[in-house]
């Protein structure tokens, strides 16, 4: 219970809403990663006995999910996960490549010979979560260590359109990637950045990124694969 001196100046934070926080931000991993499969219906009483919480914080996360396109409504039914089209997911990457890989040219000019601790822990935490198979725990990770080089750029509004950019991208195929090469790979991929970050390789680094990025039409979808197109950079 927070004692407050100064009632005006401090917000007393309910217990339900840090519930909602976790429920969502659960829900929504496992909406990213496709371990709720587009489609797939759910309903509040079922999530709420899942995370042993009452109903209202469960249903307060599936309506912020749902004003992020997350899911869609049921009537007297629960909600379902909305159906991301290949277009979408398109688009989303093709953004994505056109900002955070040109970035990395400007992320190296300030890593280039300076200490890397604080990125390699991040990096350490991907690959991880990687092995233990915790997708939760990855797309956490993996957000807060591209972020946080981008905030190296000193561009706010960049890192906030990126952030709302990656809470957008559906990687539909991820869950199925467990325990295989490509996810491995994938995880490494953020050491193998800071290596040329490191040493001021901006270019190879922009390149680097560009691919990574892709890995959400490749290795996740499987666009690429099946229709044997590629987004140009």
């Amino acid at each position: 219970m927070i004692v407050a001196t100064k009632k005006s100046s401090i917000r007393v934070i309910r217990v339900e809403e840090n519930l909602r926080t976790k429920v969502e931000s659960s829900l929504a991993a496992a909406i990213i990663s496709g371990e709720l499969e587009q489609g797939e219906l759910v309903t509040v009483p079922a999530l709420a006995a899942q995370f042993a919480v009452s109903a209202t914080p469960v249903r307060e996360a599936m309506l912020d999910l749902e004003k992020r396109g997350f899911v869609e409504s049921v009537k007297n039914k629960g909600f379902r996960v909305t159906t991301v089209s290949t277009q979408d997911l398109r688009e989303i990457v093709e953004i994505r490549k056109w900002l955070e890989a040109p970035a990395m040219r400007i992320v190296a000019e300030h890593l280039n010979g300076a200490p890397l601790a604080t990125y390699r822990s991040l990096a350490d935490r991907i690959v991880a979560n990687v092995e233990q198979v915790d997708f939760k725990g990855y797309l956490a990770a993996d957000t807060a260590f591209h972020l946080a080089l981008l905030e190296l750029t000193g561009n706010r509004r960049l890192v906030d359109i990126v952030a709302e950019l990656r809470k957008q991208t559906r990687m539909t195929g991820l869950v199925g990637l467990r325990n295989t090469e490509m996810l491995h790979r994938s995880a490494h991929e953020h050491h193998e950045l800071l290596d040329l970050l490191g040493v001021g390789d901006g270019l190879a680094a922009e390149q680097l990124m560009l691919r990574h990025v892709g890995h959400v039409l490749g290795w996740w979808a499987g666009i690429m694969e099946a229709e044997g197109a590629e987004i140009t950079p």
